[in-house]
């Protein structure tokens, strides 16, 4: 049975702040490099201006089956609609000077057929090691085998996190929330 992730369903549970990024603000950005779906290692650290990280849990094709129970888990579906409207504000984010990137625990050869799925017109980053999470000590959701990112969404300027969206929900309103903070502080 495959299922149609770009649609949110109704009643989904809504995440409480757990207050699992109270920790973020004004971290520096961690000094690791990370796979990316243009085949080469992005070192964010070396990325100036403002750059957007959403991450995300997992996305897949519909013929992949959902792990069981994820629509009950708060925040976990959204994965697609969060990205198709990164994907469809790319230019008004490109007018803002900022860089934007995807990233979850997935691997790479994941995301490539993601990115291609839903055409997205930035690259999608692996954090498959956990080298960022951990810098950072993201939360994660564990579901079955899994460890996966929890929904965040980060605002980096020159290196040093100035804002970050958590719990992220909706996840296809987030972009509307970023793109409010970055005109508001637009220099």
């Amino acid at each position: 049975m495959e299922t149609d992730l770009t649609y949110l369903p109704p009643h989904l549970p809504v995440p409480e702040d757990d207050g699992a990024c109270d920790h973020l603000s004004g971290i520096q950005i961690p000094a690791v490099q990370l796979p990316s779906t243009d085949g080469t290692k992005v070192s964010l650290r070396d990325i100036p201006g403002r750059l957007v990280i959403y991450c995300y849990p997992m996305t897949g094709p519909s013929h992949i089956p959902l792990p069981p129970g994820w629509d009950e888990i708060p925040g976990a579906r959204g994965c697609t609609p969060q990205a198709c409207s990164f994907r469809d504000h790319y230019q008004e984010l490109q007018q803002l000077q900022t860089a934007v990137f995807g990233m979850s625990t997935q691997s790479p050869e994941m995301q490539r057929s993601e990115r291609e799925r839903i055409h997205l017109p930035f690259h999608l980053l692996s954090d498959e090691q956990r080298y960022f999470s951990e810098a950072l000590r993201l939360p994660l959701h564990y579901v079955e085998s899994l460890v996966l990112l929890k929904r965040v969404t980060l605002v980096f300027e020159d290196g040093y996190l100035r804002k970050y969206f958590y719990p992220v929900f909706p996840p296809d309103k987030n972009i509307d929330a970023v793109l409010a903070y970055l005109k508001a502080t637009t220099r």
